[in-house]
Formats: structure tokens, sequence, C-alpha cells
């Protein structure tokens, strides 16, 4: 049996939205919930000037724990979620994540919980750069 992780990887080159789509399609699928997540240029009323990411070495096998959790609490075809590490600029995808099912309402629901889920278990830390050269870590993917 073909396994419904498709991809759960960290990386430190670019990522591509296509690649995660692709990864989750299936000819069964009716929906695909899709998640991009980019870096901004401003948190909380500072102007951020660029972000990086690190993660911790469990994190690729957290990554994939998370991602079958998922799959076992909703029926989805595929799952595929990439997070990037390394230093990201303002407009680079930092973590892309996709989920297909029968269904949009279901593809939809877990691609949150995917996401959700990521952000809240998975061991990687962002340090935001601002303007004015100041910066913090925020223990969040």
């Amino acid at each position: 049996m073909v396994s419904v992780i498709r991809l759960a990887e960290i990386r430190d080159t670019p990522l591509s939205v296509d690649e995660v789509r692709a990864a989750v399609m299936d000819p069964a699928a009716g929906g695909i919930g899709l998640f991009a997540g980019v870096v901004r240029d401003h948190d909380d009323g500072r102007h951020v000037t660029a972000l990086s990411y690190s993660a911790h070495p469990s994190a690729a096998a957290e990554l994939r724990r998370v991602a079958e959790s998922i799959a076992a609490k909703f029926d989805v075809r595929a799952i595929a979620a990439v997070h990037r590490v390394g230093d990201l600029a303002i407009g680079d995808l930092a973590v892309v994540v996709a989920v297909s099912a029968d269904h949009r309402a279901e593809a939809l629901d877990a691609c949150r919980a995917l996401i959700d889920e990521l952000k809240h278990t998975v061991p990687i830390w962002k340090q935001q750069r601002f303007a004015g050269g100041d910066s913090e870590w925020v223990n969040s993917a």
C-alpha cells in the first residue's frame, strides 16, 4: 500500500507550491487544501527585514509524525509538507502544506489541522530581524 504521506521534509533551499500540490495529486481526490506561509514585512507593528529559521535535528521526524497524525484523524488521499530553514527574505515561502481528499471540506479541514499542529509541535524556531538592527527569536514555525 502506498503511504498517504507523500512529502515531509525540512529544506534549506527555496520551496515550490507546484511541487507540494503535485505531490498530493490523486485521481480520486475532488479537493486539495493548500497553505503557503510567506515571510511578511511586519510583526506586531514592527518592520521586519528578514527571517532566519533553525530546526532541531528531530524536526523532520516530528514533521512526519504530525503528517501521520493528520492522516489518522481525517479521511485524506495524500499529505505533503515542507518547511524551509536558513535565511529567508521578505516574500520567500517558509512553509508549504497540502492535503487532498475526496471532498473539499475534508481537504480544507485537514490542511488547517496540519499547519496548526506543525506550528505547535515541530521544533523550528525563527529569528526575526527588524529595521534598526535588532532581532528576536520566536519558537514557532
